[in-house]
């Protein structure tokens, strides 16, 4: 379990480092096609692999792998099949940045059961540390989803 652990984790990493370049594309509105393929598929396999960790119930993890695999899969439909043509492009943009999100949403819930000091401000993740970094995250994300989706206009 520990080397797959830290398959997920790397692969995570890799998700969310690509995340950043592919979101500062957007906004530049340039394709980035090497950094949006990497991110799209570990991404996905971040999602995918963290339904494969033993657990008797639905977590919220489980909800957002979900939610995730499914927006990566219209984003990925959207850029590869429908080539960004007419409302796709905004599809793309939008799903792209959410599925960042989803993914930095996961880094922060993780930072804070994992490491000690983070843990002691928000024990549960309920605590109100816990709620303003998920919540300054998720405006920040908000606004540079809104940003991307407008900006990004590649040519065809």
């Amino acid at each position: 379990m520990v080397a797959f652990t830290l398959f997920h984790v790397a692969i995570s990493l890799v998700g969310i480092f690509t995340g950043f370049g592919v979101t500062l594309g957007l906004l530049q509105s340039r394709r980035m096609d090497a950094t949006t393929a990497i991110f799209l598929v570990t991404t996905a396999a971040t999602s995918v692999t963290g339904f494969l960790f033993p657990v008797h119930h639905v977590m919220p993890s489980h909800i957002v792998g979900i939610i995730s695999v499914v927006v990566l899969t219209l984003a990925a439909y959207a850029r590869y099949q429908r080539g960004l043509a007419g409302a796709w492009r905004w599809i793309y943009a939008s799903g792209a940045v959410f599925s960042f999100y989803l993914n930095f949403f996961v880094l922060i819930a993780q930072a804070f059961a994992k490491i000690p000091a983070l843990k002691a401000l928000a024990p549960t993740q309920s605590e109100p540390p816990f709620a303003i970094v998920q919540g300054v995250v998720l405006i920040a994300f908000a606004v540079v989803g809104v940003m991307a989706t407008v900006r990004f206009r590649p040519a065809s």
